[in-house]
């Protein structure tokens, strides 16, 4: 272990609101973990998405860091803005920290947004508490003219820090992992301007304007391309790329608009990091299960509309179509509405995924994120459930 001067985070809860103080002092940060050989070993959930047999199945939830948490919720009243408690290090820390501590995940994800690295390309946002996202939309290419590659350590050094700094806080069995939105899914917020249920305009400029689209997704992918890398620089250990809206899209027009844009930040961060795991995971994703494998991402998050057996198998095939060595790793994918029914079907389900994915190869986790009336005793039970659970031959 070395020492480095850390940021410690002290937080309290008083009068229902969670403050802050900070203190500075050298503490000794277990970058790694090192067995009684002296040789380092990664994180069990690292070590899973690398497709290797681990000692058990592990487990993380998707949107685990939010609104389901009482806690979360007290700090709210502190921070009322999300871009607040997402760009302020030492909340963004907290917020990130909370199901990790109160749940034991194997993954503790960074608390931010899809839209948090806009404002370094030249796209500024706002997040409504009731509407969501609004961005003035574009819709020219004399918008597209105003956008700029990002310097994400100008932009958005919060990251970085709060990055750093979970590192630091998380024992070395615990992934700290990073992620970023795919270029078609962010280019929906900035031609529709807000968030759709139809998706009419981005489509229209599709069939209509497919030049324009195309000069705002390759813009949008060198920049994410970029943040991605950034991440891992600053601490992340893998890299889950959300297409959450590519799902709205045809076969065909998925192949246009979605994965060779998905493909250049693959690309991007395996040119410079090749041994950093990668997921890519878009919701409503059935029918497009072989194209998201044949990308080339180490780890296909599944929706739970895919049967997690028929799901391993699509994947593994598409990937040997493609030329790609190894069956591929898989992560999900529990139904969310499943955590509102009791433990016993809790206990069953999630059983039942992980049996058929197998013992190799496969994150736990849910089919999208975790809903926010979920009862935080039964997210508890699910990780619970998840960390007993042995497959035949392991410890």
């Amino acid at each position: 272990m070395k020492l480095i001067t850390a940021t410690v985070l002290l937080a309290s809860i008083g009068n229902g609101v969670l403050s802050f103080s900070t203190s500075n002092k050298s503490q000794p940060v277990p970058t790694t973990n090192i067995d009684a050989d002296g040789k380092t070993i990664d994180p069990l959930l690292i070590r899973a998405a690398r497709g290797e047999t681990t000692e058990r199945v592990p487990v993380w939830m998707m949107r685990q860091a939010g609104r389901h948490i009482k806690e979360y919720r007290d700090l709210c009243k502190k921070y009322p803005t999300f871009r607040e408690r997402s760009e302020i290090p030492d909340v963004a820390v907290e917020v990130s920290l909370q199901p990790w501590r109160n749940y034991k995940t194997d993954g503790c994800i960074l608390f931010s947004d899809i839209l948090t690295p806009l404002p370094g390309m030249g796209v500024e946002f706002d997040i409504d508490e009731k509407v969501g996202p609004v961005v003035k939309p574009m819709r020219t290419f004399d918008d597209v003219k105003k956008m700029h590659l990002i310097d994400p350590s100008t932009a958005m050094p919060f990251v970085a820090e709060a990055l750093r700094t979970l590192r630091q806080e998380v024992t070395p069995e615990t992934a700290v992992l990073g992620f970023v939105g795919c270029p078609y899914t962010l280019a929906t917020y900035l031609v529709e301007g807000k968030t759709s249920k139809e998706y009419l305009e981005i489509k229209k400029m599709a069939f209509t304007e497919p030049k324009l689209l195309h000069a705002i997704l390759k813009n949008l992918a060198e920049s994410l391309g970029e943040y991605a890398v950034f991440q891992i620089e600053n601490g992340a250990q893998l890299i889950q790329i959300f297409d959450s809206w590519a799902g709205h899209l045809s076969p065909r027009d998925y192949d246009e608009f979605a994965a060779p844009y998905q493909k250049m930040i693959l690309d991007k961060i395996k040119s410079k990091y090749p041994d950093v795991p990668t997921v890519v995971y878009i919701k409503h994703s059935g029918a497009l299960v072989e194209r998201m494998a044949a990308t080339g991402v180490d780890v296909v998050s599944l929706d739970w509309t895919v049967d997690m057996a028929e799901g391993r198998e699509r994947i593994a095939a598409s990937r040997k179509k493609a030329g790609l060595s190894g069956p591929g790793g898989v992560q999900g994918n529990l139904d969310p509405g499943v955590l509102f029914g009791d433990f016993a079907t809790i206990k069953e389900r999630a059983e039942e995924i992980m049996k058929k994915a197998g013992p190799t190869g496969h994150v736990m986790n849910l089919g999208h994120g975790i809903e926010a009336a979920t009862p935080e005793e039964n997210a508890a039970y699910f990780i619970e459930t998840v960390r007993n659970f042995r497959h035949e031959g392991q410890a």
